[in-house]
């Protein structure tokens, strides 16, 4: 089976975040940049459902943990 490519959208989308690019930009604006000693789902902008998602995603190296990283990496550009 080969791994699955998710995009920001459809992240946003699993989140219950808005998924048009505005959107997805403003919640970035909004919520960068994420301090470095914070783990991504540790951020004290998400609900505890996504936490939850978030982390179990990374922690199962999922076919989402590449998009979360991305993610990630985005929060804390400054």
């Amino acid at each position: 089976m080969e791994p699955s490519y998710h995009r920001f959208s459809e992240l946003f989308a699993q989140l219950g975040l808005p998924v048009d690019i505005g959107g997805i930009r403003q919640f970035i604006a909004q919520h960068s940049p994420l301090d470095g000693q914070i783990k991504l789902e540790d951020a004290s902008f998400w609900s505890p459902a996504q936490a939850t998602m978030l982390r179990e995603e990374i922690l199962r190296d999922a076919d989402w943990a590449e998009v979360v990283d991305r993610l990630n990496a985005a929060l804390r550009a400054r």
